[in-house]
């Protein structure tokens, strides 16, 4: 669900990391990009948006939002993280969680804008 609300707010290079084994604090990862520092916010604002509609909750902190740069939206199962380009790849956490599983996820034929 994260993941497709990031999607219909044109993030890109959508991962899912199952972290289950590794990180006793969470399950999965969702891993995304933004174009810039407004539109990681967009799209953080967007995922809190649509779970709470869906789901009916609340992430339990957000950090980062004010910078725009790296914002971190806890679910606590499940822990999204939203970069502009550059500390994306600085911080790459995919090379950083590279024992972790990627969980398939595809694109939705439908977004919901």
């Amino acid at each position: 669900m994260a993941a497709d609300a990031i999607f219909a707010k044109n993030g890109t290079d959508i991962v899912l990391l199952d972290v289950e084994e590794s990180f006793f604090l969470s399950d999965v990862f969702v891993i995304a990009t933004g174009s810039s520092r407004t539109n990681v916010q967009a799209l953080a604002d967007h995922v809190e948006e649509k779970i709470g509609e869906t789901r009916d909750l609340k992430p339990l902190r957000v950090e980062g939002r004010t910078e725009g740069e790296w914002v971190l939206v806890d679910y606590g199962d499940i822990i999204v993280h939203i970069f502009q380009s550059g500390p994306r790849d600085f911080y790459s956490l995919e090379r950083l969680w590279g024992d972790a599983s990627p969980i398939k996820w595809e694109e939705p034929a439908i977004t919901d804008g």
